[in-house]
């Protein structure tokens, strides 16, 4: 049985990532991905001029963000739009969900991410011809079209 969490977000553990020069974040995690769990939520802040992840959508995960300060530019299928503090913005697990947050502001850009999780998650980015793959624990990424034969090695 789980147990209810209850945690102020000054005490939750901190992620932070700045290795490649357009992405970097700080995430604190309210509800981590666990096995059989079937959502998780974190609280990003975004630096200004940087965005969390590439663009990209997912087979199966849908995700809520809600806007808590800041502001930036949303990319989606249907183009770019302007998201302030106050915006919910809802994805589908499906190419129609595809998006990018950027802080496009001078502030932090902070958001909360309620995801959906299953026992394995795909992930497609378009923009780079990647595939990536989540299951216990395991995180792999592949080149789209880089595939083999069914059979092969057999």
């Amino acid at each position: 049985m789980k147990d209810i969490l209850h945690a102020n977000i000054q005490e939750l553990s901190e992620e932070v990532r700045n290795a490649h020069a357009p992405f970097g974040f700080c995430r604190k995690t309210f509800v981590p991905r666990t096995p059989g769990g079937k959502c998780m939520v974190s609280v990003y802040e975004l630096p200004a001029g940087k965005s969390a992840y590439p663009y990209h959508w997912h087979t199966q995960s849908e995700e809520v963000f809600y806007i808590l300060s800041g502001e930036g530019t949303l990319r989606t299928p249907s183009g770019q739009r302007s998201v302030r503090a106050g915006d919910f913005i809802y994805f589908p697990a499906a190419p129609e969900g595809a998006h990018r947050l950027t802080n496009t502001g001078s502030e932090k850009l902070v958001y909360i991410d309620f995801d959906t999780v299953s026992d394995i998650s795909v992930t497609f980015y378009p923009d780079s011809g990647k595939t990536g793959v989540w299951y216990d624990g395991h995180n792999h990424v592949y080149k789209t079209d880089q595939t083999v034969d069914y059979y092969a090695d057999e």
